[in-house]
């Protein structure tokens, strides 16, 4: 979203408050408070942090008049509490990625806004969501599929560095109105309200932390993190009240009679993660005894 927070705020005359250093402790909270900040970004595992330390406790954040989120799922009562400290302003949703530039759903403040939901396509926008076949559904049903973006999208990418641009966002996609769709790779389901949640993803990413990755890298990494292990799977948990997607790894054993201690193998694939993907990623650990025959 750098692009889209640059080009909003020239645009609009706004001042754009840059703190140095890490957004989890207290000293980003009290930031916010003695800048006088209006409108406040933020990320749903930021937002848990916050909320978990309980870091706003005695600051001021009513200057705050609108908040947005973006990155990974929100969690609907993560959303409530962060609304709580600023006298229930509104959120809203944002939902993107880098290769666009921007979002291309969100919340919008003309319509009534949902915790967790988005209320319709970004400016300039367009999707449809497909079913299994590829055909998209009526723009007014309820239903859950892959989206496929309109082409014409200001500020996306039209050349990759290292991967073929055309095969990675448009080869496979079905031709709607005699132009052929845009892969993003989100799955997305419309409610009977008309608001749009958004399910996972259709390919073998997941977003952690706001920041997606995918299974593959994690798995190569947690395979050398003990001589013991025989492979390893990485998943993206949606938990059941929403919220950002929880890593769980599978782990089968070359010895399935040896003894293993859940909690060390835990730590390992922690510290092989830290160190060789992303500092930021929390693991949570399924072992696995798979009977051979």
């Amino acid at each position: 979203m750098g692009p889209i927070q640059l080009f909003s705020s020239f645009l609009n005359g706004a001042t754009l408050a840059l703190y140095h250093g890490s957004p989890l402790g207290r000293g980003f909270c009290k930031f916010v408070q003695d800048a006088r900040v209006s409108v406040l970004g933020s990320v749903p595992s930021l937002v848990k942090s916050w909320k978990a330390g309980n870091l706003t406790e005695g600051l001021d954040w009513t200057k705050i008049r609108v908040l947005a989120t973006t990155g990974e799922a929100s969690d609907i009562d993560d959303n409530l509490w962060l609304s709580s400290r600023t006298c229930y302003k509104p959120i809203v949703e944002c939902c993107g990625g880098t290769e666009l530039a921007s979002s291309y759903i969100q919340g919008s403040l003309l319509q009534p806004q949902a915790f967790g939901a988005f209320s319709g396509a970004s400016m300039s926008t367009g999707f449809v969501i497909l079913d299994e076949q590829g055909n998209p559904y009526p723009d007014d049903l309820p239903c859950s599929g892959e989206v496929g973006l309109f082409p014409l999208y200001f500020g996306a990418t039209n050349r990759l560095l290292n991967a073929d641009h055309d095969k990675v966002y448009f080869d496979g996609m079905p031709i709607y109105r005699g132009r052929q769709l845009r892969r993003h790779g989100d799955i997305i389901q419309r409610t009977v309200g008309g608001y749009y949640i958004v399910q996972g993803r259709a390919d073998d990413t997941m977003n952690l932390g706001g920041i997606k990755t995918s299974s593959v890298e994690i798995e190569r990494v947690c395979n050398g993190a003990d001589e013991g292990l025989l492979e390893t799977a990485a998943v993206g948990i949606k938990p059941s009240g929403g919220g950002p997607e929880q890593l769980a790894i599978l782990a089968v054993l070359k010895d399935r009679s040896a003894p293993y201690d859940a909690n060390i193998l835990k730590g390992k694939f922690q510290t092989a993660i830290q160190k060789n993907l992303n500092p930021l990623f929390r693991v949570r650990v399924s072992l696995s005894k798979v009977q051979f025959t």
